[in-house]
């Protein structure tokens, strides 16, 4: 196995040639899987606008024909040179895992391989044929903390010359964070308004990047646990109201499904009830949010969150995309979760 540590993958990318040639980026964070998997590939070296050195494939494409990995890695240019194939949205597809298996034995030489996944648990099948290979390197991708968001928020603004007052700093941090992408937009955002300012106050970070207040989106948040239709439209409602972006809803029921993810594993391992767990990871919760947080635990099996987390973390990352679009993105993604909840209550 040869995985690498979030602080040791700038080092990883700088080496060039790369030493090693297959790749697996996984985690929570689909932003930071794109952008980190981007990093890579141009780190390869290969020509990324050259349609036959760049094989690029949804994971989806492999279930019809498994063998297309291996047969791509395999494949001579038609021009020579290296070649890279990309795959994306890889989850459970058989013939991915068991592909990288052959390869893992012998890496072709001349060809690189990148796999993007969502979040894969250690006992996922391509987690552990990656585990089980030191030609395979493993990139875990994590929502950013308030150290990674404090590199990014410098990284931006240095570029433009910004310098920003430690009130608009706390306020901008925590406004982001759950997807890279996401939160390196708003950054860039922030900066385009601020460029002949020279610094950046809080006053920017709330009429640019806005703020829920924590009632609010708490609120719509718990109505989407609970199943509650009719209470998650009158919170949108007032959200919208108060001209908050509702992303930001998005945003934080992605977070309470990632800790509604750690709580459940603890519950699954240690194989005690759900109140056990909420005396421990639930200690932060609001003493009005613990009971929503409770039954939800309840009812929600651990890989029903996995696929809730990824669906959330996909619609992030197309909103970001189409910000045309986010409005109409956030709310369909939700009122699904919230059926979702339903259903399971």
């Amino acid at each position: 196995m040869s995985e690498i540590k979030s602080h040791e993958f700038d080092s990883l990318v700088a080496r060039k040639p790369l030493a090693q040639s297959l790749f697996l980026i996984f985690g929570p964070d689909r932003g930071l899987v794109s952008e980190r998997a981007a990093q890579i590939a141009r780190a390869c070296g290969v020509a990324l606008d050259d349609p036959f050195s760049v094989i690029k494939l949804e994971a989806g494409d492999l279930s019809a024909n498994p063998g297309r990995m291996v047969d791509e890695m395999q494949s001579i240019g038609l021009f020579g040179g290296d070649r890279l194939v990309w795959i994306k949205n890889a989850s459970g597809e058989k013939g991915i895992s068991d592909g990288l298996q052959m390869l893992g034995n012998e890496p072709p030489r001349g060809s690189y391989l990148i796999i993007e996944a969502g979040d894969l648990k250690k006992t996922h099948a391509l987690r552990k044929v990656a585990d089980s290979f030191r030609s395979v390197v493993s990139v875990p991708c994590y929502s950013d903390d308030a150290k990674a968001l404090n590199a990014l928020i410098d990284a931006e603004l240095g570029s433009a010359a910004l310098r920003i007052t430690p009130e608009a700093r706390e306020s901008l941090i925590s406004a982001l964070g759950g997807d890279r992408i996401a939160s390196r937009n708003e950054v860039r955002k922030l900066v385009l308004y601020c460029m002949k300012e020279g610094v950046v106050d809080a006053h920017h970070v709330e009429e640019i990047i806005g703020d829920a207040s924590a009632i609010s989106t708490d609120d719509a948040v718990d109505a989407i646990l609970s199943g509650d239709s009719a209470g998650f439209l009158h919170a949108v409602e007032k959200i919208v109201h108060s001209k908050t972006p509702l992303f930001l809803v998005l945003q934080g029921c992605l977070k309470q499904f990632q800790l509604l993810d750690q709580m459940r594993t603890e519950m699954d391992e240690k194989r005690v009830p759900a109140a056990q767990v909420m005396q421990s990871l639930g200690r932060g919760l609001h003493f009005k949010r613990k009971p929503v947080i409770e039954r939800a635990l309840r009812t929600w099996t651990g890989p029903a969150i996995a696929r809730e987390m990824n669906r959330i973390q996909a619609a992030i990352l197309q909103s970001r995309q189409k910000q045309v679009l986010e409005e109409s993105i956030v709310l369909h993604t939700l009122l699904s979760t919230t059926l979702q909840s339903a259903k399971r209550g």
